[in-house]
């Protein structure tokens, strides 16, 4: 049984930072395609960090230089560090495994979430 389990975000002021991490169960990150979504109300689901089995990143435009998808392969936990926060970012923040790229549909797991709130 594949389990995602999410730590990290909170409230931060504008032009702060956060790391998010996402400790993997049941697989080997590494088999996987890992990507970090994020659900603003109002919007769609948005992918916004996925990292492929060949360890190349893929970033959306909107976070491009801001965030950093990485992995650990020894502890098998995905992080998301992010910097130079707007309050555009605030929403709620999920890892997945196993989909493609930034396509949240594509992906079959899923960690419990993770608020970010980004204050001006």
């Amino acid at each position: 049984q594949v389990q995602l389990v999410q730590s990290g975000g909170g409230s931060v002021q504008s032009g702060g930072s956060l790391r998010l991490s996402c400790a993997v169960s049941g697989a080997t990150i590494g088999n996987y395609c890992m990507g970090w979504f994020r659900l603003v109300p109002g919007k769609e689901r948005e992918g916004v960090a996925a990292i492929g089995r060949d360890g190349r990143t893929n970033y959306a435009d909107s976070v491009k230089g801001r965030f950093t998808a990485s992995l650990d392969n020894a502890k098998n936990t995905l992080y998301l560090q992010i910097d130079s926060l707007k309050p555009d970012d605030t929403g709620m923040y999920y890892c997945a495994a196993g989909g493609w790229g930034l396509e949240p549909n594509t992906y079959a797991y899923w960690g419990q979430g993770t608020q970010v709130t980004v204050s001006s």
